[in-house]
């Protein structure tokens, strides 16, 4: 039971993935096309870089929890921010 569901899952996700991978607005950068989350995920991670050193200077750092955990959701939280602002279409 558990293989035969994981073999639908296997077979199903790179299709499903297909399929939403057209629905995604395109940003064209020196004449290259990029999809718009890889700009806003690259864009997530500098920011989160950039605030690292201010959250040290502030001694926020110490009081955040594991550092591992905290720069990638903020870089995450920050790509998710920066998407929902330049590229929702409602």
């Amino acid at each position: 039971m558990i293989m035969r569901s994981a073999s639908v899952l296997g077979i199903g996700l790179p299709f499903a993935a297909l399929i939403v991978a057209g629905c995604d607005p395109v940003v064209n950068i020196a004449g290259a096309n990029f999809p718009a989350w890889l700009l806003c995920a690259t864009t997530g991670a500098i920011l989160a870089a950039i605030l690292r050193p201010a959250f040290a200077v502030t001694r926020i750092e110490s009081h955040l929890g594991p550092l591992i955990l905290i720069y990638p959701c903020l870089a995450i939280a920050l790509a998710c921010f920066l998407y929902l602002i330049f590229f929702n279409r409602i």
